[in-house]
């Protein structure tokens, strides 16, 4: 079998690696019109960091895994052919700020319809609203009516900096496609790709509607229980609860389980935003506004709490941080991954300059450029940014600390040095609840944290 996936990103690259590393016998050729992305891919610093990706990619790549730009040559040699490619929440037009911007998956079908002469399954892997397969199909049927092209949805349920994890061990491979004879042989194709190493009993198939509707109400599922904790965390503050016991005690009932009951600073990445505003979208369109309110409301909770973060800066620092050096510890959206979308990061720092503060910012696996674009900023404001090498280079004189992401080694810190270094009273804040803030506070810090301090 010969298979390819449309989009080098984070789904496309690592899911093909594994498919390539796990089926041997199977040729996997990811393609993109990105020819330095898929340089990177060819090299040995890859354009995304994951744990466990650069080993499963050396060991594959030339063997059974292709990185090109030859997009056509592959979509016409392929039999099975993922389409992974972004689906933004729309900037123009109808759907603005809520609506998946679909002009990329449509671009896809266009091309494949173009390309191929004989009969392909198409799988979409992007995160896309449901009936988005109508869509292809027409496109499809549309353009080259005599060939049976079959569509099939196999959403990922990735989590980013345990994506190989995930994709070795998944909680469940979820499958769907049509009912009709040709859509049933799709449906197993695929199949028979994961069955080489998932246990069939965690490969579900079903419809092709509830396959895309499923990847959307995972996502607001998980963003709303992070949203709930921090609602919680706030009233934990003011009553002198601690929100990390609260969570602990609820964590125990089996009905609710301990799993996203971790208070922050908010949520980020790509997904969670993005597919709650298109959840709440379609709800409007299928003319279910209080459905559309409910889910709106796990979108407010989570600004809320980024803002409170700020304000509980400005309070400590006696409402102005003008001019004063804020060290930044941080600015992936989570550990073990070099992903900015969306990371609460770039909102609270955007804020702080606001405020005229001064930012020193580490992150071990972020870059410069990465931050600057992140952050798209006047060239003033860039200027009172500091950009580190290490944590404590970035603590280094300065007021306050922030800790925005849960990389493991900011628990190995040596706080004790790092307090002497700076400007008292030394402010830390946990946004992650990383710290053992208890300790921190007995070196002399005026320590706080989100639902802790």
């Amino acid at each position: 079998m010969k298979i390819c996936c449309i989009g080098a990103g984070y789904v496309g690259g690592p899911t093909m690696a594994m498919i390539a590393s796990k089926c041997p016998h199977i040729q996997v050729a990811v393609v993109d019109i990105n020819q330095e992305r898929i340089d990177a891919w060819n090299s040995d610093t890859l354009p995304i960091y994951e744990p466990g990706l650069h080993e499963i990619v050396q060991g594959a790549r030339g063997e059974n895994l292709y990185f090109s730009t030859e997009v056509d040559r592959y979509i016409q040699e392929s039999e099975v052919i993922f389409i992974s490619v972004n689906t933004p929440t729309k900037e123009y037009g109808s759907g603005l700020g809520q609506a998946a911007d679909l002009r990329f998956v449509e671009a896809c079908a266009r091309k494949i319809a173009e390309i191929s002469t004989t009969p392909k399954i198409i799988v979409e892997k992007s995160t896309v609203p449901v009936r988005t397969a109508e869509m292809v199909q027409t496109i499809l049927k549309s353009t080259s009516p005599e060939t049976p092209h079959q569509v099939v949805s196999n959403p990922e349920f990735l989590a980013e900096g345990t994506a190989i994890t995930d994709l070795l061990d998944p909680d469940r491979v979820l499958i769907g496609g049509e009912t009709t004879v040709g859509g049933k042989k799709a449906v197993e194709k695929v199949v028979e790709i994961y069955s080489n190493w998932v246990a069939k009993d965690r490969i579900i198939t079903t419809n092709l509607w509830s396959s895309e509707l499923s990847k959307l109400t995972a996502n607001a599922f998980l963003a709303q229980r992070i949203s709930s904790i921090n609602a919680i965390s706030a009233l934990c503050e003011e009553t002198g609860a601690h929100v990390d016991e609260v969570a602990r005690a609820i964590g125990t009932d089996s009905r609710i389980g301990p799993k996203f009951l971790k208070s922050s600073v908010g949520f980020g990445g790509s997904c969670f935003q993005k597919d709650i505003l298109n959840l709440c979208y379609l709800c409007r369109y299928f003319r279910l506004p209080e459905v559309a309110e409910y889910w709106e409301q796990v979108i407010h909770m989570n600004e809320y709490q980024k803002e409170r973060f700020v304000r509980r800066i400005l309070e400590a620092m006696f409402n102005t941080v003008s001019g004063k050096k804020i060290a930044i510890l941080g600015f992936a959206f989570k550990k073990d991954t070099n992903d900015t979308r969306e990371s609460p990061a770039i909102a609270i720092c955007r804020r702080l300059l606001e405020e005229k503060a001064t930012l020193a910012i580490y992150d071990p696996k972020v870059s410069k450029q990465a931050i600057i674009n992140s952050l798209n900023l006047p060239d003033e404001q860039i200027d009172s940014i500091q950009f580190c090498e290490s944590a404590m280079e970035a603590c280094d004189q300065s007021h306050c600390i922030a800790v925005l992401t849960e990389w493991d080694e900011f628990r190995e810190i040596n706080f004790e040095s790092v307090y002497q270094s700076m400007i008292k009273p030394a402010i830390l804040f946990d946004g992650r609840n990383l710290l053992d803030l208890e300790k921190i506070k007995a070196i002399g810090f005026n320590a706080k944290g989100i639902g802790v301090g």
